[in-house]
């Protein structure tokens, strides 16, 4: 006999008071700390409580009693369902203030360490269609949010082409508009829909593996160039056929694109990194330019995803290096190279090191289209390239600039670093809590002397960071 579920609680005209991290509102209920997803400080609310600890629940709001007057009317149909842009709700004006918060309690609670005044975050210019890049995901198992259940609403398709649900990994949500990326993006991705659905094309079962459509990535760029990927598992001669004929349809429709690409993915997931990437029109490439630097972009290529703001961000990782031209630079985490080669005509040499060797020979190709021809490019991992005799060899770096993922830097990469001994540190990071870990670490033999937040996308609770480190003397 199976245990029966304990009911939870609903509290009653709790008031939001603040924000939290991942995106979510907070309010106290006596000793109880409850996160809430899709409200904002000043909202009073009933709150069903779906998780309960010692000391905090996660609750969603069933009742709005008072809207707080920060609040904002979210301006896409999918606010609320897709997972996304979960800051909506909140006035630009305040999401950079809580990101600006954000970095400042990371760097005071984690990184417990000395610093100077915190420069104002710099707000994104867009913030709507700021986006370069999105995938789709094809599924026959279409997400029936839990009005269109309560109203038993029939859909003729079950298909769907959207966003995956958060914790429902084969679920997809139908999206009909994005405010991410150009609308460019909607009218492919909705004509390719329709087509399907007209020659009754099969979507992707992401559990049992069957289905042709299943992946669709499209890129833009401020040259105007146009990507369109997609991706679909062939097993028959027919479906290939098919898919032909769809990407025919794509280039009549849609002329503009410029790099019209398939891949076949007979795997159980979406990674192509190790596919063949076949192009049915145009090149396999598209252009991103920066102060005159064209970067070549394939469909594998990692690029910042907002191109205007990622311009920003690079201006004040090269402010704080300080370049006057003499410097040796090591540009760390330098993926395909594209701060290496922003700073390299400020610099005598930068030397960019990736642990993705693809990566590297796109930084290379980078360099070679910009005619630049003061930057190395090693593939490899950090601490096992930074070493004594790579020192010996390229020279002590008078500036390092260190880029990593979320995680943050390895601690054999900090003991890198600290070996290495540079002038200055530009540590450019996309989580501020790693990223005061780190600063602790190398703390006792660098000072921060600059932190300068950067928004890079607007509607989420993420948020940029860079810091300038000089050595102790």
């Amino acid at each position: 006999m199976s245990r029966k579920k304990k009911e939870l609680p609903i509290l009653e005209k709790v008031t939001i008071t603040d924000v939290a991290a991942e995106g979510k509102a907070l309010a106290r209920v006596n000793d109880l700390v409850v996160f809430v997803p899709y409200v904002v400080p000043g909202d009073v609310v009933d709150l069903q409580v779906k998780r309960k600890k010692n000391h905090y629940a996660e609750a969603v709001a069933v009742k709005f009693h008072e809207y707080s007057p920060k609040r904002a009317v979210p301006f896409c149909q999918h606010y609320g369902v897709c997972g996304g842009c979960k800051w909506q709700c909140l006035p630009y004006e305040e999401q950079i203030q809580y990101k600006q918060q954000q970095v400042v309690d990371n760097l005071i609670r984690i990184g417990k360490i000395e610093l100077p005044e915190i420069s104002p975050i710099l707000g994104s210019a867009k913030t709507q269609f700021y986006r370069n890049k999105l995938e789709f995901t094809f599924s026959n198992k279409r997400w029936l949010t839990e009005e269109e259940i309560k109203e038993n609403v029939i859909y003729e398709q079950m298909n769907a082409v959207g966003f995956h649900i958060p914790n429902a990994f084969d679920k997809v949500l139908a999206i009909e508009k994005c405010w991410l990326q150009d609308d460019i993006s909607n009218q492919i991705r909705n004509a390719i829909r329709d087509y399907a659905y007209a020659h009754n094309y099969s979507f992707f079962n992401l559990r049992t593996q069957e289905g042709m459509l299943r992946n669709l990535m499209i890129r833009t760029s401020t040259t105007n160039q146009l990507m369109v990927l997609l991706q679909c598992k062939i097993t028959e001669e027919e479906e290939m056929l098919l898919l032909k004929k769809l990407l025919q349809y794509i280039d009549n429709k849609f002329p503009q694109i410029t790099s019209l690409l398939y891949v076949i993915n007979n795997k159980c997931n979406d990674t192509i990194t190790d596919l063949e990437v076949h192009i049915f029109k145009g090149n396999d490439h598209i252009f991103e330019e920066m102060e005159g630097l064209r970067f070549k972009i394939g469909a594998k290529s990692f690029y910042q995803t907002n191109s205007e703001q990622a311009y920003n961000l690079y201006k004040v990782a090269r402010t704080f290096a300080k370049l006057t031209g003499n410097e040796l630079v090591y540009d760390l985490y330098t993926g395909t190279g594209t701060i290496a080669n922003f700073v390299s005509r400020q610099a005598k040499k930068v030397i960019g090191i990736e642990y993705v060797p693809e990566a590297i020979e796109d930084a290379k190709i980078n360099s070679a289209i910009n005619h630049i021809n003061n930057t190395l490019f090693y593939a490899g991992d950090m601490k096992d390239i930074l070493t004594q005799e790579f020192i010996n060899e390229h020279g002590h770096p008078d500036v390092i600039i260190t880029d990593p993922p979320r995680a943050g830097m390895h601690n054999d990469v900090i003991n890198s670093i600290l070996f290495a001994e540079p002038k200055r540190i530009v540590y450019v990071s996309c989580n501020p809590a790693t990223q005061a870990r780190d600063l602790q670490l190398l703390d006792g033999k660098y000072k921060v002397r600059a932190v300068q937040p950067v928004d890079m996308f607007p509607h989420t609770h993420h948020v940029e960071n860079v810091v300038l480190l000089e050595k102790r003397f």
